[in-house]
């Protein structure tokens, strides 16, 4: 299990919004500007309306990078896949609480795997959904838009459940957020107690991937 320990605040670049033909370009460019972790969203067309990679282009990326590799598995049934994601190189796999009703052993399955564990809440699901299970895990992640598309605009109000989770999550996990964030949503979601943050479009998007990476940082110290 390779997820950083808590105590720092760490930008996952989140490799949807990258440009796929340069794919290993891209990745080293944000680990040059100091990233440890790159963001890997993996959607099934089901769960989401949209398709995005599977284990093969992790395989792939895997070869050329030592960085986490932080795997939200935007997928019903996420049981049955975890394995297949664990031996492509995911170091942290992210499922949704939303399609499982026993956490619990999609949690043991990856730490036997010796990946970390972690469970996502969509907007609209409450921090209640989690609360019995929360301490089981290694990451919690908050989504601050609908799941499915990048460039979302970013939600306040699920933002806000990152106050609770904190609280009962204790400083020991990571306590992840993902969905609109840049340089102006960055500080919010910090102070509400989040140490982990997913930017794609404020990234990659943008043509000096270190400057970018760096303007989100600084908005939070």
């Amino acid at each position: 299990m390779r997820l950083p320990k808590t105590g720092t605040i760490e930008i996952a670049p989140s490799i949807l919004a990258a440009d796929f033909s340069k794919l290993g370009q891209e990745i080293e460019e944000v680990k040059a500007a100091g990233v440890k972790i790159v963001h890997l969203d993996v959607m099934d067309g089901h769960f989401v309306p949209n398709l995005t990679i599977g284990p093969p282009l992790i395989r792939s990326i895997r070869k050329t990078s030592d960085l986490v590799f932080d795997a939200h598995l935007m997928i019903s049934e996420p049981e049955k896949y975890i394995e297949s994601f664990a031996k492509a190189g995911a170091d942290n796999i992210t499922f949704h609480i939303e399609v499982t009703d026993d956490p619990i052993a999609i949690i043991d399955k990856l730490h036997d795997m010796g990946c970390s564990a972690g469970i996502c809440l969509n907007p609209e699901t409450p921090v209640e959904a989690i609360e019995p299970v929360v301490k089981y895990f290694d990451m919690v992640l908050v989504m601050t838009v609908h799941p499915g598309f990048g460039g979302q605009k970013f939600i306040p109000e699920a933002a806000e459940k990152i106050k609770k989770i904190r609280e009962i999550a204790g400083p020991d996990i990571r306590v992840e957020v993902d969905g609109g964030i840049d340089k102006n949503t960055a500080p919010i979601v910090v102070s509400y107690g989040a140490d982990t943050l997913v930017a794609g479009n404020a990234i990659f998007g943008q043509n000096d991937r270190k400057a970018a990476i760096e303007a989100i940082s600084s908005s939070y110290e």
